[in-house]
């Protein structure tokens, strides 16, 4: 699978991923070839580019699960644009509560793992699809925290509008990897922004206010700006979104090639206890497919494996299968402990090819 910018788009290139318009109607099914028509449409559509399949490549699997991400991700990311313009430029809030309760309703209920892979994401769309993406995790998050209806609706609703300070920033800050202390300053600026948008935009801006502004004070302890001895009561909210905030951060995916893997972006939530939740941490290990049959991975031995069955104890310490000699190894077990998972080796994106009946069959899954 290639991703081909739009302008390199060429006849009878077959499509990889489906495409949908703004009303999540679909314009474009997988596998379908490329016509002069089909390339002007999705050049007029805005799109940066789209996943192509190599000439013999076979079709990845998608449940519908999968489908339906991609369909939700597309309306969700132009309502939240017309919404936060609306919000910038008006101080008016439009549809905010009906898109949250359209994430909640989506995502704040699942009992069971999704595949949360990334799209792509550019300069011009990287906070639309950011804002999208932290919002769906809150949700799962919340669901998990069994937090109460209205706390729930807050968080989400925060998630959404969290960086709507951020859109006057130039689009290579807003993107940025890293920052220089310039860059820093100028981004921490726009958290007043963000909060006069929200108390004067919004019938319940106080209370999303506070979760944002708590949610960059926990970010601010990770860069030692703040002091990780406080004893200052956080709200779960706040709490929530900064461990959605930054897994999206880390794992988003866009040109530059800066976006780290999932497994990584656990390890460095694991590892920072003094500042994100451990119990809103393992909420998020819990909502999302990380290391499930099937992933590909590293060892710190140097060997590759395949995952064979999850581990909901300890999610980065599953049952593998070596490829150097077809040995099954656990993970969770003593005699292993110095054997550790050094990162998911995958495609672009994230969907593995992975016999589950034979999995079944064989007693592994």
């Amino acid at each position: 699978m290639l991703f081909i910018k739009t302008a390199d788009l060429k006849v009878d290139m077959r499509l990889a991923r489906p495409i949908y318009n703004k009303k999540g109607v679909l314009l474009f099914d997988r596998n379908t070839k490329l016509t002069k028509a089909g390339i002007e449409m999705v050049r007029n559509f805005g799109l940066l580019g789209i996943y192509i399949l190599e000439p013999a490549e076979p079709l990845p699997p998608m449940s519908a699960d999968d489908f339906e991400f991609e369909r939700f991700q597309t309306m969700g990311v132009f309502a939240i644009q017309e919404e936060l313009e609306s919000i910038r430029n008006e101080r008016r809030q439009i549809k905010l509560p009906n898109i949250t309760n359209m994430i909640v309703h989506a995502y704040g209920r699942q009992d069971r793992k999704i595949n949360f892979y990334q799209n792509l994401r550019s300069g011009e769309d990287y906070l639309y699809k950011h804002s999208l993406n932290v919002a769906i995790l809150c949700a799962l998050i919340g669901h998990r925290l069994n937090l109460y209806a209205e706390e729930h609706l807050h968080v989400v609703s925060a998630a959404l509008v969290h960086d709507v300070g951020k859109m006057n920033l130039p689009m290579e800050i807003v993107c940025a990897a890293d920052l220089d202390p310039e860059q820093q300053s100028l981004v921490d600026g726009t958290l007043s922004v963000t909060g006069d948008l929200i108390e004067y935009a919004l019938s319940n801006g106080m209370a999303l206010k506070r979760i944002c502004f708590q949610a960059d004070r926990i970010r601010k302890l990770i860069n030692n700006t703040g002091n990780k001895n406080e004893n200052m009561k956080f709200v779960t909210g706040a709490k929530i979104l900064a461990v959605a905030n930054r897994y999206d951060e880390l794992t988003g995916m866009s040109l530059n090639g800066t976006a780290r893997s999932e497994v990584m972006a656990i390890k460095e939530l694991q590892s920072l206890p003094q500042v994100y939740d451990p119990k809103v941490v393992t909420a998020l290990v819990q909502s999302i497919k990380i290391l499930f049959p099937g992933v590909s991975v590293e060892l710190n031995t140097g060997e590759k494996a395949l995952v064979l069955v999850e581990n909901p104890q300890n999610i980065l310490r599953p049952v593998v299968l070596s490829f150097r000699d077809n040995s099954i190894i656990d993970l969770s077990i003593k005699e292993n402990a110095d054997v550790e998972i050094v990162d998911i080796m995958k495609t672009m994106d994230n969907r593995y090819i992975m016999d589950i009946e034979k999995l079944k069959e064989l007693g592994y899954y």
